[in-house]
């Protein structure tokens, strides 16, 4: 097993085994081998691979483009201010826009309200051939609302004692719906970007302190981050119930940026290359007719060709 896949291993939450969020450290930075690096060198070696992964996972979208039999669905959950966003936009930096997709969900309107809870997910589902990004996702409804169980009042639901049962029961429609969606070609991978407490406070005292970044704070972020431990009981119980083999689980270290959006990238490179994609192939019909355009092409005199692009406008 290479460094990569030794890597992988590490972040990977087992199906039916525990998350162990707790036991899993924020900084951590990929092994020994990077453990005794500068912080400046350590960020340049990561700056580095990330500029790898995005280069190939730009070549993995296009074979998955022009397959046109896969999707590729990427979840991110994560405490306020892990990174999801600058993750998102790092590591996608180099793919082709017309065949990404982000979805980001808020409170739920009113109309999705009156649906099931994954009504609005399914709606949302990457078509084949394209990646869909999920920048928080159904996780929220066995996550933020355990956490906060009087939220489920605007969801209208049946007399049913809000238990260990009534989770479990989410857990398990969870589980389904991504077994149908990895069985109709839909791969899903799921990344929780895990931030310390300490580092999140750094991040949020960050914003504050610069004016152009004072919009991304929210007073109620710190209202939140008061319930931090209930938070990471949540996440524990939903990520050691759904970490499936169809839809695993990666708990990201996220207090090194540059490492966590390598990280990530190496991931996505990897799930994609699990898919056996091949380049469409073509037809003999379609080679004859291809030679027959090559011929046409070549017995253009180049007189004609050199004269067409000279009479081209210098701003065509």
């Amino acid at each position: 097993m290479d460094t990569r896949q030794r890597l992988i291993t590490k972040l990977l939450v087992q199906p039916d085994a525990r998350a162990d969020i707790a036991g899993r450290d924020p900084a951590w930075t990929g092994g020994p081998e990077f453990e005794q690096l500068s912080s400046e060198t350590l960020d340049a070696t990561a700056t580095a691979a990330l500029a790898r992964g995005v280069e190939q996972l730009a070549d993995a979208q296009e074979l998955l483009w022009a397959s046109n039999t896969y999707a590729l669905l990427a979840v991110f959950q994560a405490i306020d201010a892990a990174g999801k966003d600058s993750t998102i936009k790092h590591v996608m930096s180099g793919v082709n826009p017309q065949g990404v997709q982000v979805v980001s969900f808020k409170q739920p309107s009113t109309k999705e309200l009156e649906h099931d809870f994954l009504w609005r997910i399914s709606n949302a589902v990457p078509a084949r051939g394209r990646i869909g990004i999920f920048n928080r996702s159904h996780y929220e409804e066995v996550i933020a609302l355990r956490v906060h169980p009087e939220w489920l009042a605007r969801q209208s639901l049946p007399a049913d004692d809000r238990d260990a049962e009534f989770w479990g029961n989410r857990y398990e429609d969870i589980n389904a719906f991504e077994r149908h969606l990895d069985r109709n070609g839909t791969k899903i991978v799921k990344f929780f970007l895990h931030v310390s407490r300490d580092e999140q406070r750094r991040r949020f005292l960050a914003r504050l302190d610069e004016p152009g970044k004072q919009w991304k704070f929210s007073a109620a972020d710190v209202r939140e981050r008061a319930h931090w431990d209930e938070y990471m009981q949540a996440y524990e119980a939903a990520l050691t119930a759904t970490s499936t083999p169809w839809a695993p689980w990666y708990v990201i270290p996220a207090d090194r940026k540059h490492v966590m959006q390598a990280m990530v990238a190496a991931i996505l490179v990897d799930v994609i290359g699990t898919l056996g994609l091949t380049w469409p192939s073509v037809s003999e019909s379609e080679r004859r007719e291809n030679a027959d355009a090559r011929r046409t092409l070549e017995s253009e005199p180049e007189a004609r060709v050199a004269s067409s692009r000279a009479s081209k406008p210098a701003h065509a």
